[in-house]
């Protein structure tokens, strides 16, 4: 494992680490920009503020690969809290939850995490919003589908993710490209082997591109998630081709990463929804996530300088 990988991985599971890089003058302006806080209160600030700037929000509490049931239970309670939160400060109605079945047990019990995730849906209806099931490293594809196929029996409005990077997309796409299906399409954060993956960046965009297709040509709800300005503009095109209307897809953008092309989109009459982490190891989140892939810290450098 490269070295500088190696000790990213180390300091996202240090808690003393944890807060160095929360609190040291060098990195707190990165941890502030892209992290909405430790707390449920701080992660309804930040969808409130989205909101009144029209845009929407999907929120991920940050703490993924659990390794006991009472670490996947206190997850599922801080989702319970959020969404009573965004209930009682009218905000259910543009802000859902994102959820990695990791957090919620799966690398210990299947079921388990399937029951978590059922916890989770059920009292999102009862708020009226939504879920989406976020997609981790290929390992987990076929269980993910599965608990979002089985949660659909009752909650078709369960939402996923596809990754672009991923050789099996395009035909994950077309089985999910129907009515009521929502799929969030990225390009992937993890670093996976050359047998399951694309192997250069070109390839995985034309890979987007292909599933951006299928799922624009189905009866289902696209949310495109990228930040690059060329595949938006792609994006564009694509959409006009086949006739979609404002409302019937979204463009998906992360919190911190450029708010004013965010804000130009929701502008244009698109519905943008930003992906908002929060939570007391989202310093550690991040920091793994800069792991997983060194492209993405200098992707999150980039944007912390161009702040458009």
């Amino acid at each position: 494992m490269n070295p500088f990988r190696s000790l990213l991985l180390a300091a996202a599971g240090n808690d003393s680490l944890r807060r160095a890089v929360a609190t040291a003058p060098a990195t707190r302006g990165l941890a502030e920009r892209f992290v909405a806080g430790e707390t449920v209160a701080d992660a309804v600030t930040a969808v409130g503020e989205l909101v009144d700037d029209g845009r929407y929000a999907t929120l991920e509490h940050l703490g993924e690969d659990v390794r006991e049931p009472g670490q996947a239970e206190r997850t599922v309670q801080t989702y319970l809290a959020l969404l009573d939160r965004l209930y009682d400060e009218g905000l259910a109605a543009r802000a859902e939850v994102s959820v990695k079945l990791s957090a919620l047990g799966l690398g210990l019990d299947e079921k388990l995490a399937m029951d978590n995730a059922w916890r989770i849906c059920a009292a999102a209806e009862q708020c009226a919003t939504t879920v989406t099931i976020d997609m981790e490293d290929h390992r987990t594809t076929d269980a993910t589908l599965r608990a979002v196929e089985e949660l659909r029996h009752t909650w078709p409005w369960v939402g996923v993710a596809l990754q672009s990077s991923l050789n099996r997309t395009e035909k994950d796409a077309a089985a999910l490209a129907v009515a009521d299906s929502r799929v969030r399409l990225c390009k992937g954060g993890y670093t996976e082997p050359r047998e399951v993956a694309w192997r250069t960046r070109h390839e995985a965009d034309l890979s987007y591109v292909r599933a951006a297709n299928t799922l624009l040509a189905g009866a289902g709800y696209p949310m495109f998630a990228t930040h690059d300005p060329r595949l938006i503009d792609i994006l564009g095109e694509r959409i006009r081709w086949h006739g979609r209307k404002p409302g019937s897809y979204e463009f998906q953008m992360c919190y911190g990463v450029r708010p004013a092309a965010q804000a130009a989109l929701a502008a244009a009459g698109e519905t943008v929804r930003v992906s908002v982490p929060f939570g007391e190891h989202s310093y550690g989140g991040l920091v793994r996530r800069l792991a997983e892939r060194p492209a993405n810290l200098v992707s999150s450098l980039r944007a912390l300088v161009d702040r458009s």
